[in-house]
């Protein structure tokens, strides 16, 4: 199952994410706070700064802030280069104000990591490394050429250098490490939000087309009579028009469009009616209907359905929830295509749980993969890789990850394996030698209760 628009297979739009509003509310914080540093060191601590240039500093984004505020609408959304240009600005004025105001003997100074941080959470990777390196590069600048720190007595503010070079390190490795610990916590959340999203599309589509087979079907029912009316007028007319010809060729037109008309909405009516009346059905009968959209892709499948040790004879009635078929729908499709020839279905079930197993003669799960298979995005494939096993399908893990959203919301539990041992060769290998999925439900989940049925009948309300 593809999903266009889902991923990072097709391009990157962090940027577009960032609201011009987010980014002066964040810098009024930084101007408030630089005010405030400079007033204390003023007026309490009596140190001696060039405040006209602290200020001018300050007041330049001051300004920067009210002109953005006031010429672009505050839900205005940045480009890549805007919101470069904008956290390269914030980062030039933070680094002016340090060399004015000691250089690295201020501990403000780390407050220089915050637009690389931002940049990583947010913009794309260039745009984020392009910073780290102006940033780095101006706190070095900074280290070097800087108007020292004087109290009242004109005494100079100076730590150890060995403790300088540290503080200059440490903002080094801060930012480095920062970038890469943000990048990473918000690109695995952009993942996961972008998976559930697909998940959730998964879900409606197939609840859709629940729901729209139960309308088809009560359609095809209360059409029914009426193209019986006009089927039957029509022959009549027929008959009664033997010498008109012309008029007998419209009637007999009337009756073959009606026929069409019923083969039309029986068709369409028969799935639709299987979801109105069978709101359940037996296990191998729901396996079926899962698989068969890929029964006929010159793969085989096999189907095995028997009872546990404990279980009944007789064949579970489970029921038939959108997310289940589509989850086992998912897991059947993974396997048929990495299948060589053979996908085996098996299904096992006691008094307390139902087991499914799909399994295939491919070449299993990669080991580098195997124990993240179900996250979404687990590896990245470019556009020309198996392509002769899977074609038109970008593999990313999101087929799976879908599968195990959805059958773990219907209480199951999943756990992916290999049928073979890695170190063994291809003739070593059993037929069922690819991957295998197991999914497990408590019977309470998924068995229909016997007195469930299809409802009850209630007395009409006057």
């Amino acid at each position: 199952m593809t999903l266009s628009g889902i991923g990072p297979a097709n391009r990157d739009t962090r940027s577009e994410g960032i609201r011009l509003r987010t980014l002066i509310l964040l810098r009024w914080m930084a101007i408030a706070g630089q005010l405030a540093a400079l007033t204390v060191a003023d007026l309490v601590v009596g140190m001696q700064l060039p405040l006209g240039f602290c200020y001018l500093v300050v007041g330049v984004a001051v300004i920067g802030n009210l002109v953005a505020s006031f010429v672009f609408p505050g839900n205005k959304r940045l480009s890549e280069a805007g919101a470069m240009l904008t956290l390269l600005f914030d980062v030039s004025q933070l680094a002016v104000l340090l060399a004015l105001t000691g250089g690295l003997n201020n501990p403000f100074a780390l407050l220089i990591l915050v637009p690389v941080t931002i940049s990583a959470g947010a913009l794309e990777l260039r745009t984020t490394i392009l910073l780290g390196l102006v940033a780095i590069a101006l706190v070095s600048i900074v280290w070097v050429y800087n108007l020292p720190l004087r109290f009242a007595d004109g005494s100079v503010l100076q730590v150890p250098a060995v403790f300088e070079y540290g503080f200059w390190l440490s903002i080094v490795i801060g930012i480095m490490f920062l970038a890469l610990y943000s990048r990473r916590v918000a690109t695995e959340i952009r993942s996961m939000s972008d998976a559930l999203l697909a998940t959730q599309m998964a879900l409606a589509r197939e609840q859709k087309l629940t729901d729209l087979g139960g309308v088809v079907a009560a359609a095809a029912h209360e059409l029914g009579t009426p193209l019986a009316t006009i089927k039957l007028a029509s022959t009549e007319l027929a008959e009664e028009l033997a010498d008109r010809p012309d008029l007998r060729e419209d009637a007999e037109l009337i009756r073959a469009q009606a026929d069409r008309c019923r083969d039309i909405l029986r068709s369409m009516g028969r799935a639709g009616k299987d979801d109105l009346h069978l709101r359940q059905a037996p296990l191998g009968a729901v396996l079926r209907e899962a698989a068969e959209p890929h029964l006929e892709r010159g793969k085989s499948v096999a189907f095995d359905v028997f009872p546990g040790v404990t279980g009944s004879e007789r064949q579970p009635t489970i029921l038939r929830r959108p997310e289940v078929i589509h989850g086992l729908r998912n897991l059947v499709q993974n396997a048929v295509d990495f299948a060589r020839a053979q996908v085996w279905i098996d299904a096992t079930w006691t008094d307390a749980v139902i087991s499914v197993r799909i399994i295939d003669d491919g070449a299993g799960y990669p080991a580098s993969v195997l124990g993240r298979i179900g996250d979404p995005f687990v590896r990245s494939r470019t556009a020309s890789q198996e392509t002769g096993q899977r074609p038109d399908y970008e593999g990313m893990g999101l087929g799976l990850f879908i599968a195990k959203t959805l059958l773990e919301r219907s209480g199951a539990q999943l756990s992916f394996a290999n049928g073979a041992d890695p170190f063994l060769t291809r003739a070593e290998h059993p037929n069922r030698s690819g991957a295998i999925v197991e999914v497990r439900w408590p019977a309470s989940a998924l068995v229909v209760r016997e007195t469930d049925g299809l409802g009850h009948n209630r007395p009409l309300e006057v």
